[in-house]
């Protein structure tokens, strides 16, 4: 009886660290690769309503993202921006310079996400906290010194992070300094709503990351990084097929049914 309740727990065990290896699936990369759902219009009708994430614009590329599990998460966290009430649970970093990310973060945030690795080696962030599935796509950075920012390209110094909640697919540029090839586009998937750096300098062209935004086509752009860049040529960078929405509010609270249906970009106050 020993033996065989010994053998049973092992195989338990087994099986626990089995799927503890599994990697978790994305939605976001099923979605992209899959075709379009033909949903009848009755069943519509009875689906349930869509939870809604909050996002909020907190300063520079930071924006704090509330999932409906009460997951809060910090994009290119600092420290030294507050979007007010309670500290994250998560925060993501990008190396560029001393605003996209902090080695001193208050030891109350559970996790710390670091978009580059360590050791030459990329950042893999595939994980679940809570009610959201977080990964990563890694891209190279240039180098800094000082205020040059001339130097080489640091390979996979830089984090695309993708933020899997409520039927959402979000996603932050980071500090991006290069375009993007189809294996980038391939691993992003589908973004429902994107970050994107619009400063049009530090980070790269005003081309060329309208170019990226223009092939991304997710239905919110949400600009940061912006410093004295006129929104009118952004806007006149990605074409007629965005429209525009500014807004007096610093949050944003949208649902997978409350989309807009033409490609939209939504300026939050501050920006």
């Amino acid at each position: 009886m020993k033996k065989l309740f010994a053998a049973l727990v092992l195989l338990g065990l087994l099986a626990n660290a089995a799927h503890a290896q599994t990697p978790l699936r994305s939605e976001c990369l099923a979605m992209a690769n899959a075709a379009p759902p033909v949903v009848p219009v009755s069943l519509r009708r009875t689906a349930a309503k869509a939870e809604e994430v909050a996002i909020t614009y907190a300063g520079h590329s930071t924006y704090y993202i509330d999932t409906p599990g009460g997951v809060r998460i910090a994009t290119d966290y600092s420290g030294g921006y507050h979007a007010g009430g309670r500290l994250p649970d998560v925060v993501t970093m990008n190396r560029a310079h001393s605003t996209h990310y902090t080695l001193y973060p208050d030891p109350k945030i559970t996790h710390v996400l670091h978009g580059w690795g360590e050791n030459g080696q990329p950042a893999l962030i595939n994980m679940r906290v809570g009610d959201t599935h977080i990964r990563n796509v890694t891209t190279d950075i240039r180098r800094y010194y000082g205020d040059d920012f001339s130097g080489p390209m640091i390979k996979d110094g830089n984090s695309i992070f993708i933020f899997e909640v409520a039927g959402l697919c979000i996603g932050h540029l980071g500090h991006l300094h290069h375009k993007l090839d189809d294996s980038h586009f391939a691993m992003i998937g589908r973004l429902d709503i994107v970050m994107v750096p619009i400063d049009g300098s530090y980070t790269m062209s005003l081309d060329g990351v309208s170019d990226i935004t223009k092939r991304l086509r997710a239905s919110v752009v949400l600009p940061m990084h912006r410093f004295m860049t006129p929104l009118d040529e952004f806007m006149r960078k990605i074409g007629e097929q965005f429209e525009i929405d500014q807004r007096s509010e610093r949050t944003l609270k949208i649902s997978r049914d409350t989309l807009p249906g033409k490609p939209t970009v939504i300026i939050l106050d501050g920006v």
